[in-house]
């Protein structure tokens, strides 16, 4: 029995299909990346980074990240999105401007009523790589393979989104999202 089609953003999909968000927030980049997920086989829709200038005053890049995570839900129509927690190390500054630019991404996710996961750098290295402590370039190399994209996504905060992305259908599986 062939499963029935729904049209969705342009999309056309099977009806055991779902449209996944995957964000990785910073303030002067916003990672972006939309996974297609069809049974058990994900694919890359699309993927991006909002970038901010450190000379634009902060409520007007926090709405530059808003409004474009916004526009990207508008035009895929993510059912849901995996979006990487703040870890703090040793700059607490830089940890609270990337909090912050969280925040006006989840806003965004809130607005449209989406499903929200929300993962640990070493939970997404896990879901990824199968390593907590696995390298970008490894994290980016799996995201390729396990997406099947003829090259590693670049910038490499829009990689780690399709990372966040996918690890959302992997905690998901388990009971964790």
């Amino acid at each position: 029995m062939i499963a029935p089609l729904i049209w969705k953003a342009g999309l056309i999909l099977l009806a055991d299909s779902r449209i996944i968000l995957g964000i990785d927030p910073g303030l002067a980049h916003t990672g972006w990346g939309v996974v297609e997920q069809r049974g058990a086989r994900l694919s890359c829709v699309a993927y991006g980074c909002v970038a901010t200038g450190a000379d634009t005053p902060l409520a007007e890049r926090l709405l530059k990240v808003h409004h474009q995570i916004g526009a990207v839900i508008e035009r895929f129509h993510p059912s849901c999105v995996g979006i990487e927690t703040v870890w703090f190390g040793q700059n607490v500054t830089a940890a609270f401007a990337t909090g912050q630019a969280r925040g006006a991404a989840l806003v965004a996710c809130a607005e449209m009523g989406l499903s929200v996961g929300e993962y640990a750098p070493n939970q997404i290295k896990m879901a990824v790589v199968g390593e907590g402590t696995a390298d970008k370039a490894q994290v980016q190399y799996m995201v390729r393979q396990l997406l099947g994209l003829p090259s590693v996504p670049e910038p490499d905060h829009a990689a780690d989104a399709l990372a966040a992305a996918i690890c959302y259908v992997t905690h998901e599986a388990k009971g964790y999202a």
